[in-house]
């Protein structure tokens, strides 16, 4: 998955917002203030830390080389993923939507997220 495609995915979530926090190198996704994305963009290739469950997140360790433990992150729920093609877009994209349902759900079922219209 390219930049693009990725931000568009990501961007695509509810209540997603971009923050650049840790200056522009670091692009990261919230929901409700919460991180649930971070996108190394300039790095070749790119990387994206998600968070996951602990579990969960063990196990993409054991089964793919381009997961590791969150770098600078908890890397007990914590991933970052090297986007180096040997991973599914399908599989990314259930990784990135298990990391915005560990916090956007959270924040939905709290009423911490609003929708406007106009």
């Amino acid at each position: 998955m390219d930049l693009a495609a990725l931000r568009d995915y990501l961007g695509a979530k509810p209540g997603a917002m971009e923050d650049l926090p840790f200056g522009p190198e670091v692009l990261v996704l919230k929901v409700a203030g919460k991180m649930f994305a971070l996108v190394a963009w300039q790095e070749l290739p790119l990387m994206i830390s998600l968070k996951a469950e602990p579990q969960q997140a063990l196990l993409w360790r054991e089964l793919y080389p381009a997961v590791s433990a969150g770098y600078h992150l908890n890397k007990q729920h914590w991933n970052t993923v090297t986007l180096d093609g040997s991973l599914s877009d399908e599989l990314l994209r259930t990784m990135i939507d298990e990391s915005w349902q560990r916090v956007g759900l959270e924040n939905i079922t709290a009423g911490k997220i609003f929708y406007f219209t106009g």
